[in-house]
């Protein structure tokens, strides 16, 4: 089951960042699709529910569809 969660705010990112966690592994939702995030997820990430995710999404402008092309794990 994916996760997501979003960042903190900061100057580059008022909205924060949104990240999705699945078995264990995370994501960052860049402009070219989901990049592996290296390391630990963020300290200060909160996890947030997929209707919250979507609202970021819509708020920064990004396709909804993106939520559902997680990378899957092998």
């Amino acid at each position: 089951m994916t996760r997501f969660l979003r960042t903190e705010q900061t100057m580059a990112f008022p909205h924060g960042r949104l990240i999705a966690s699945l078995d264990g592994v995370n994501y960052v939702l860049a402009p070219d699709g989901w990049d592996h995030l290296a390391g630990p997820r963020p300290r200060h990430a909160m996890f947030v529910s997929r209707e919250e995710a979507e609202d970021w999404c819509e708020r920064e402008g990004w396709d909804l569809h993106l939520l559902d092309e997680v990378p899957t794990t092998s």
